[in-house]
C-alpha cells in the first residue's frame, strides 16, 4: 500500500498535470470535501468531478507546494494556487488536510488565504 504522503502527492501531480481522471483516482469514490471547519463542498466522485471540471480548464492552473506535514494518516500541504480568475490571473494560499483512508483520499478541508490578481502594467501614451 501507498503512503499518505505518496497519495497527496500523487494527487498534487495530477492537479498540476490538469488530468481529472488521474486526481480523481486518489480520492475514495465516497470522498468529502469540506471548508475547513465548515460546509460540505462537494461529496462522491460525481459532486468533486463538477466541483473541479472547469478548474481544470484553466490555462494557468498550478499548484506549488511551499510545505507538507505528514502525521499518520493526515497530510496538511500549504501551497500557492495560481489560478484564472474571472477577474484575471492571480493566487491564493490554501492550506489543504487530507486524510488518507485505505490508500485513497477520503476526507479534504480547504482554508483559503486571500487573492491577489496579478498587477497589470499599463502602457504610457
Amino acid at each position: 500500500m501507498h503512503s499518505p504522503e505518496s497519495i497527496v502527492q500523487r494527487q498534487l501531480e495530477a492537479y498540476n498535470a490538469r488530468d481529472l481522471s488521474a486526481w480523481l483516482a486518489t480520492y475514495a469514490s465516497d470522498a468529502q470535501q469540506f471548508e475547513l471547519h465548515g460546509s460540505c463542498l462537494a461529496a462522491g466522485h460525481a459532486q468533486i468531478r463538477e466541483r473541479m471540471v472547469s478548474r481544470f480548464a484553466e490555462p494557468d492552473l498550478h499548484a506549488e507546494l511551499l510545505s507538507r506535514v505528514v502525521l499518520g494518516s493526515v497530510v496538511v500541504d500549504h501551497e500557492r494556487i495560481t489560478r484564472n480568475f474571472p477577474e484575471g490571473k492571480g493566487t491564493i494560499e490554501m492550506l489543504c488536510v487530507y486524510e488518507v483512508v485505505n490508500g485513497l483520499i477520503a476526507k479534504a478541508s480547504f482554508a483559503l488565504g486571500t487573492k491577489l490578481l496579478a498587477s497589470h502594467v499599463q502602457d504610457a501614451p
